[in-house]
């Protein structure tokens, strides 16, 4: 069968995004591949639909049990017989496994990476026909990347024990220049087609806020967005033991997930949200690395993550129907030294030597300093993430809180050369809290006791509000008049570019929101100290929204949603298995009477059509005939 056939019979897509037929192409041809695309952007139909097509069983290695669960049940569900192979199974599902496997059962098998040099695994492959290893999340294999686990540098050594060398395959949704690089040189590809589609998720906005009261700010979310499904990420897991008691205490379906639980509860919490059991997943980042529950309208950020590798992929958790999803980071000071602790303290890296850790500690200070200037800039968010990806937009995209707010361009240049003569005069000695004290005239003990109040520039920007001198300062490490320095106590020192505003006479502009606290898309009723919900966009109502969708179109929405629930009760698998958000949406503009047309909507193949179409069509038509 041709790959467009395959297309439309198992995933019902009628054509290839971007990126993936060159892809496939290449793997079809025998050429090793690496793929960078983002979350959504369909990696997997890269090495699914090549495994049907190819003499021999593709491995898909995978570094979660849920990933691979998730896939898996997916695969199934379209009628494409697949297995994993990992922990979580008995000794005697994992031989009945094996056994199917050499009788040719599955074309698609996903494994564990330490199962890979285990003595039955490589008995097993050492005697049947591997066509292609397929790599997910191959950012994995690299120190430097987010994601570091030693055991991906087991399937090198595999490969190598195979007799015949089959195609190499890796694919990630978030890779540097030097994640990309180690990919490569890491699992030994071999003059691999390059594939980077792009960073950008279009459908998911985003936003920061820095409220008073970061509990009040979710609460009031949730409270606007009803029904919706989504996930408030936190730094540690007190934290999320204290947000999730809070909103299960305020009457919001909610469940947890952390490395504290026992295996049953997180497996249970897991698929509670998996399965719409819970519509709210509060979690730690050892949540979510493969979950594919494409109707996630919603991620939170209860606190910033320690890098924008981890925040971006953990952001591109919703919205992976590519249908609108919103991505709301809530900061706090703290956060900055809750992850200084973290990487002062990494576990991770054990393993390596002296001189490389301290390296990696460095590199991970670095990208916390980058993580940090997103919560402060005032330029395009989406646009500066792209740019720490090494790509460049139009710094507009007009679906995020900075683009969707009111700036000026104002000259800053007096109160940088002040703040940046303060740092020169007390020798470059201390940190951001003691200089803006100090421009600002403040009459502690510390200030005295350092002796900064006898600074010429003591109190020089005593009429400038403190958190506007915080984002000028900001704004001068962002473009390199400072640099902390990278340690726990993070000294400000001036640098090569300082004497261009001090003495060269260079003017300094930066874009100042024109009030303090600013609304973007406001989704109706008050925050949670008063104000309003700055930064909030209704999901759902974007999902639903667009030329032919009315208010029976929503109400043929739910109608369908709720059939979809019921027939993944009936068969014990997550909703969004049996058709995505979009597939549903897409159903209530067509309305379809026919097979024919049904067959039309977006995600529905044949093997899901003779499944579950027909329900579907009479569903549609009872809405229709109380039309």
């Amino acid at each position: 069968m041709e790959k467009q056939q395959l297309l439309k019979q198992y995933f019902g897509y009628d054509s290839f995004r971007e990126g993936q037929e060159t892809l496939i192409d290449s793997i079809l041809e025998g050429r090793d591949v690496l793929g960078i695309m983002p979350t959504g952007a369909g990696k997997s139909l890269c090495y699914q639909i090549p495994a049907l097509m190819m003499r021999g069983i593709t491995l898909v290695i995978s570094p979660l049990i849920s990933l691979m669960k998730d896939q898996v049940e997916g695969l199934n569900q379209a009628g494409i017989h697949a297995a994993y192979l990992n922990s979580s199974l008995t000794l005697g599902q994992y031989k009945k496994a094996l056994l199917f496997a050499r009788e040719g059962r599955y074309p698609i098998i996903y494994v564990a990476p330490e199962r890979l040099l285990t003595e039955e695994f490589l008995d097993f492959a050492l005697d049947t026909r591997i066509a292609m290893v397929a790599v997910d999340e191959a950012h994995c294999v690299s120190q430097w990347g987010q994601d570091f686990r030693p055991s991906y540098l087991k399937i090198t050594e595999f490969i190598e024990k195979l007799p015949v060398r089959p195609v190499v395959a890796a694919f990630t949704a978030t890779a540097t220049k030097e994640v990309k690089e180690d990919i490569i040189d890491i699992l030994m590809l071999r003059e691999p087609t390059l594939m980077t589609t792009g960073f950008d998720r279009k459908n998911l906005y985003f936003g920061v806020m820095s409220p008073k009261d970061r509990y009040g700010a979710v609460k009031n979310y949730l409270d606007c967005h009803p029904g919706e499904s989504g996930i408030v990420y936190c730094l540690t897991r007190k934290m999320v033991e204290e947000v999730w008691e809070k909103l299960e205490k305020d009457g919001f379906s909610v469940t947890k997930y952390h490395a504290g639980l026992k295996d049953g509860e997180r497996k249970e919490n897991q698929e509670d949200f998996i399965y719409d059991r819970s519509l709210v997943m509060v979690a730690t980042n050892a949540f979510g690395m493969g979950i594919d529950k494409s109707n996630v309208r919603f991620v939170l950020h209860y606190g910033m993550p320690k890098n924008l590798e981890s925040y971006y992929q953990e952001a591109g958790r919703a919205g992976r129907d590519g249908q609108p999803a919103e991505c709301i980071l809530f900061y706090s000071g703290q956060d900055v030294i809750t992850n200084q602790f973290f990487i002062e303290n990494n576990q991770d890296n054990q393993e390596l030597d002296d001189l490389t850790r301290q390296i990696v500690m460095e590199r991970d200070r670095e990208r916390l300093r980058r993580m940090t200037f997103y919560c402060f800039t005032n330029d395009c968010l989406r646009d500066y993430i792209l740019r720490y990806f090494g790509e460049y937009g139009s710094n507009y995209c007009g679906n995020c809180s900075n683009c969707l707010s009111q700036f000026e361009d104002v000259d800053v240049t007096e109160m940088a050369q002040a703040i940046l003569g303060c740092i020169g005069e007390c020798r470059q000695r201390y940190g951001m809290n003691v200089i803006l004290e100090t421009v600002h005239g403040a009459d502690t003990a510390k200030i005295r006791g350092y002796r900064m109040n006898q600074n010429s520039f003591y109190g020089s920007l005593k009429k400038v509000p403190v958190y506007k001198l915080r984002q000028i300062l900001q704004h001068l490490i962002l473009k390199e008049y400072i640099t902390p320095t990278n340690d726990e106590y993070a000294i400000l020192k001036l640098t090569e570019k300082t004497k261009l505003l001090l003495e060269e006479g260079e003017r300094l502009t930066m874009k100042l929101a024109k009030e303090q606290e600013h609304p973007a898309k406001v989704k109706s009723g008050k925050g949670a100290s008063g104000g309003q919900t700055g930064g909030y966009r209704g999901s759902k109502g974007a999902l639903l929204s667009g030329e032919g969708f009315g208010e029976k179109e929503e109400a043929l929405f739910e109608k369908l949603r709720q059939l979809r629930t019921q027939i993944a009760r009936e068969e014990k698998v997550p909703p969004y298995i049996v058709f995505s958000d979009k597939t549903l949406t897409h159903m209530c503009m067509l309305k379809p009477k026919t097979r024919e047309e049904m067959l039309k909507v977006s995600g529905v193949g044949e093997h899901k059509y003779e499944k579950y179409g027909e329900r579907f069509q009479s569903c549609i038509l009872e809405e229709r005939q109380e039309d």
